[in-house]
This record gives C-alpha cells, sequence and structure tokens, in this order.
C-alpha cells in the first residue's frame, strides 16, 4: 500500500522542476565531458513515478531499468560498453545496467556502491549533483578499462531522457 502511494502521488511537476532545463543541461554536458575520457557510452533516465497497471503487476525499478536499457538501445555499442543510469524518483532507487563488454571487467557491487551514493544525495535533496557525481564514479571505471585510443564516435545521444 506504501509503494501504491508513492507512484500515486508523486506527481510529473515535480520530476520537471527538480530536472528542470538547467539541470538536464549541466548533465548531458558532464555525460559529454566524460565520454572525451573513455568510448563507453553513458545514458540518463529519470522517471517520476509508475502508472497504477505496472504496479498492481509488481514491475520494480530494476525491471523498468533493463526495459529502458533496451528501448534506449544502450546495448547497441561496438565494445558493448554502454551504460544506464536509471532513477525512479518516486522511491528514489538509482538502478545502473551496464552492457557486457564492461560488466564482464566490474563487479556487480562496484555499481551498487555508485546506486548507493547517488541515492544518498537523492535522499539529501541533491539530484543534479549526484546525478554528476553518479556519472563521474563511472567515468573512472570505463576509461580505466575502455580509455579513449582516437577521436571516439559518440555513438548513443548524451542528452538526458525524461520518461
Amino acid at each position: 500500500m506504501r509503494r501504491l502511494a508513492q507512484h500515486l502521488f508523486y506527481f510529473p511537476w515535480r520530476l520537471r522542476q527538480l530536472f528542470n532545463k538547467q539541470v538536464l543541461a549541466a548533465i548531458e554536458r558532464e555525460i559529454a565531458a566524460s565520454e572525451r575520457h573513455h568510448s563507453g557510452q553513458i545514458r540518463f533516465a529519470v522517471e517520476a513515478n509508475f502508472g497504477l497497471l505496472p504496479l498492481l503487476r509488481g514491475v520494480r525499478s530494476r525491471a523498468r531499468a533493463l526495459d529502458v536499457f533496451a528501448q534506449l538501445r544502450v546495448w547497441d555499442t561496438e565494445q558493448n560498453n554502454g551504460v544506464l543510469i536509471y532513477l525512479l524518483l518516486a522511491e528514489h532507487r538509482v538502478e545502473i545496467v551496464a552492457d557486457r563488454g564492461i560488466n564482464a571487467k566490474l563487479d556487480q557491487a562496484v555499481w551498487q556502491a555508485i546506486c548507493h551514493e547517488m541515492q544518498l544525495a537523492l535522499h539529501r535533496g541533491d539530484y543534479a549533483s549526484g546525478v554528476c557525481a553518479g556519472i563521474r564514479a563511472i567515468d573512472a571505471h570505463l576509461t580505466a578499462h575502455f580509455p579513449a585510443t582516437r577521436a571516439a564516435d559518440n555513438e548513443l545521444p548524451d542528452h538526458p531522457v525524461v520518461l
């Protein structure tokens, strides 16, 4: 019942307030700057809440993040090193979904630690800085394992996706 209330009373205008044009532009700049260091691709997607039907079906943030990963084709990179940061505001949940190329090099605990730090920032109300800090943390791992070797193509858009 609590989860249902979280979603039904988390209004979409709140998402637009927290992730206004300036915040979304800052996130896009952070992604673009990050991708100059490595050949990986980072995408960011934020969603206010789930509708009634997904809630009744028991959809969880991880399942939704996997669905968004596929919809945004984050898996469709030459080196299989795309990473999605998915934020579900109603639950203050952060999910990171990484493609098999980067997952082969990093333990799931690394992604969980980054998610945890981002969730702490969300609980403090530091939405923009929390997301940007998460991008920088991912950047460090992508740079270590997939350093930029040439003028890398930007295989996926850098702009954040508001669902």
